[in-house]
């Protein structure tokens, strides 16, 4: 157990190192620029996970509230909530980037090429919708989290160190469950479709250019990558994130939830946060530019 709580702090850790650095990146480098559609994506992503992670590492943010002497039911009530809505956040922020992509590069005689010169009003609202959903969706879990008290007389479900849920109806309880599993459902099968358009308009755009290249050429050329990249994000984010909802949803139904399966769920739900700015770093030509720039600066200097 104590070998496992080691893992998940290098990979809190991890994680929130590589979200933040994206997050500086993307902000730095439109600074005094008109931002990128993809950039501005990629930074509330970065954002959002970097607060998933925050909030589903107990030790850390025991120390802080311990610190601001906050109530252990208000503590309980806003980590909770706000992890809830940063992992809706995260599955709605990732199928916006993969519907934005798929967009981005249809060509010119498809039915989504007369939405590219509208990404940008449209972009906003679509921000401002996925954030009030959410935060909307997620409301009752104010209601029905709280501080761990008597578990052997409340029958409350921990959740976190120092978090519980206490017991609801059923029907609320199913209701609950499948709102949340229809959004997942809905999101899942976007982000598939468009990986699935994607990887088809690239593999002919490939095959149309195969006679101009070498075949060298083409295994390191951008569309491949680009493929790569989608194909790679989008799989890990629906494996893990399915995983992760089948072990919630099994306790919250069970009404049952041990610290060694606390401990698992927590790893797999920031393998994605953790792998996706890891990804986009090794992915970005001017992340891995201004990289090469500052290792040979590094090197003149020593």
């Amino acid at each position: 157990m104590s070998s496992l709580k080691n893992v998940l702090h290098f990979q809190t850790g991890l994680a929130v190192l590589a979200n933040i650095f994206l997050l500086f990146f993307y902000t730095f480098i439109n600074l005094g620029h008109k931002p990128k559609l993809a950039d501005m994506i990629s930074c509330q992503l970065a954002f959002i996970h970097i607060v998933l992670v925050l909030t589903g590492a107990d030790i850390w943010l025991t120390d802080i509230f311990e610190s601001l002497n906050i109530e252990n039911d208000f503590k309980c009530k806003t980590t909770f909530y706000l992890n809830r809505v940063m992992r809706g956040l995260s599955i709605c922020i990732t199928c916006l980037l993969s519907v934005f992509q798929a967009v981005t590069i249809s060509p010119c005689s498809s039915f989504l090429a007369k939405f590219k010169y509208k990404l940008k009003k449209y972009m906003i609202c679509a921000f401002l919708f996925i954030w009030s959903f959410n935060l909307s969706l997620i409301s009752n879990h104010i209601f029905y989290a709280g501080a761990i008290i008597n578990v052997s007389v409340t029958n409350q479900m921990k959740v976190t160190k120092f978090c519980s849920l206490f017991p609801m109806n059923y029907i609320i309880r199913a209701l609950i469950l499948t709102l949340t599993i229809s959004r997942d459902v809905f999101l899942v099968g976007v982000m598939l479709t468009t990986s699935a358009y994607m990887v088809i308009i690239l593999f002919r755009h490939q095959k149309q250019c195969k006679h101009l290249h070498s075949f060298s050429h083409l295994r390191a050329s951008p569309e491949k990558r680009a493929t790569q990249t989608i194909l790679l994000l989008v799989v890990s984010f629906v494996v893990m994130y399915w995983v992760d909802f089948i072990i919630s949803s099994t306790a919250v139904l069970l009404w049952m939830y041990d610290p060694v399966t606390l401990s698992v769920q927590k790893f797999v739900m920031n393998v994605y946060p953790t792998i996706t700015p890891l990804v986009q770093i090794s992915s970005d030509n001017r992340i891995i530019n201004m990289l090469k720039i500052l290792r040979s600066k590094c090197h003149h200097i020593f």
